[in-house]
């Protein structure tokens, strides 16, 4: 691989240099004491820092009062960092680690190094470092961190040099075993909103753990120097899968929750539905019920009325008093046709259905007709008004002819004169007729 690619694919997917160098202040809170531990006033603190690359980790340091060199193999990289004037050098990492004396640097950095060698390579470096450390100095290893599941699964692979993911655990394990005295996993550059508690979705579940980790591990040192780096120590950074996983699971269990919440509210207000139904059912049952015995009392007691008016019907008494109730029932009408001014008709009208009757019994009876014929000889009158009467009631309707036909047909009005003629001729006969 040619120089001037690695350089431009850092430029590329590396990112600006300010970005770089501001996210790489998160080291401050370890430079700091380790700077203000310098035994000579006068002197400032040693730093060797492993692939130096563009340099903006050396910046930083000169910033912070350190007196960095930088090495790299990149002759790319190399030039950028000439470029700003910073000392670094051309020089396997090891080769030049270990080149430096016993004790003599106060920091050593490997920024985006491990993953580029083989293990067994790193566990040297992290040997030397402790070596060429004075008491209390620190050893910095960034690297891609694998908790990132999109980073271990493919970002990494996206740099051709890189040989294989490095675990956390793994590195500050390395540390642990050549003998610092503590070390801290310091992860990095993750969103924001995730580390000021946002809402974690599937997606931050995969790919929101920090992008980057380093392990910062201190070598042993007197308790009161070391005392100065337990803030920093002791801190909690970024944020890793399981952190989020849980997250997750915890806002889905909450999300859950408030679901079977919502539903228990639903079933309630069902329940409570179905109770005030159940309860409004029952209370028209009870209302029919009632209705229903009231009206088998009233059907009861129209059975007994009736019962009372069949044996009443059958009875002595009604049998009895049945002559009065006629009076009565006459007198009752008599006195409504006094009311209405009848009473002259009605009594002429009974007067003569009686004559009528009467007359019909004589008539049926031929010994009884001749007496009563014999009898009425002696009264012309009555015996023409009897006739007349016995002639109304011979169930034969009277025809009662205008004098004026108007206008007929000549044979209409020739048949109608001829009945004419022959009515008054049977009213004129009538009473000879009945004698023979």
């Amino acid at each position: 691989m040619n120089q001037p690619f690695y350089r431009a694919f850092e430029d590329r997917y590396r990112g600006a240099r300010e970005t770089i160098k501001e996210r790489l202040r998160a080291y401050l809170p370890f430079l700091q004491p380790l700077a203000a531990a310098t035994t000579r006033p006068d002197a400032r603190p040693h730093a060797l820092d492993l692939g130096c690359g563009r340099g903006e980790w050396l910046e930083l340091l000169a910033e912070q009062g350190f007196q960095a060199r930088g090495i790299d193999l990149d002759e790319g990289m190399l030039a950028a960092c000439r470029e700003r004037g910073l000392d670094v050098e051309n020089i396997d990492a090891l080769a030049a680690l270990r080149a430096q004396p016993d004790g003599s640097l106060a920091l050593v950095s490997a920024f985006h190094l491990v993953e580029h060698i083989p293990f067994d390579l790193v566990r040297e470096l992290v040997a030397e470092s402790l070596r060429a450390l004075r008491p209390g100095g620190l050893l910095i290893m960034e690297t891609p961190n694998p908790e990132n599941l999109v980073v271990g699964a493919s970002d990494f692979y996206t740099d051709p040099s890189h040989e294989r993911p490095i675990p956390p655990n793994l590195l500050a394990f390395a540390t642990e075993h050549a003998g610092f005295a503590r070390n801290k996993i310091v992860r990095l550059q993750e969103d924001p909103a995730l580390r000021q508690g946002g809402r974690v979705v599937l997606g931050a579940v995969l790919s929101g753990a920090s992008p980057d980790y380093s392990v910062v591990a201190q070598k042993p040192a007197l308790p009161a120097l070391l005392g100065a780096f337990d803030a920093a120590f002791g801190t909690e950074y970024g944020i890793d899968m399981r952190q989020l996983a849980q997250r997750f699971d915890d806002e889905q269990e909450s999300r859950h929750a408030d679901v079977h919440r919502i539903f228990a509210r639903f079933d309630q207000r069902i329940s409570d539905d179905r109770a005030s139904a159940l309860a409004d059912t029952t209370a028209l049952k009870h209302q029919l019920d009632e209705l229903a015995a009231r009206i088998a009392r009233a059907e009861q007691r129209a059975d007994q009325h009736a019962q009372h008016v069949v044996e009443l019907l059958n009875s002595t008494s009604w049998r009895i008093t049945a002559p009065l109730r006629r009076v009565v029932d006459v007198t009752r009408r008599l006195r409504a046709a006094q009311r209405e001014g009848r009473i002259g008709s009605a009594a002429k009208f009974r007067v003569k259905r009686v004559l009528r009757r009467t007359g019909g019994a004589v008539l049926r009876r031929p010994a009884l007709k001749r007496v009563v014929r014999g009898v009425l000889r002696f009264v012309p009158p009555l015996e023409a008004r009897l006739y007349a009467m016995m002639l109304d009631n011979s169930g034969t309707p009277r025809l009662v002819l205008d004098a004026d036909p108007g206008e007929l047909s000549p044979r209409a009005a020739k048949v109608y004169r001829q009945f004419q003629q022959d009515q008054i001729k049977m009213q004129a006969r009538m009473p000879d007729a009945d004698r023979h």
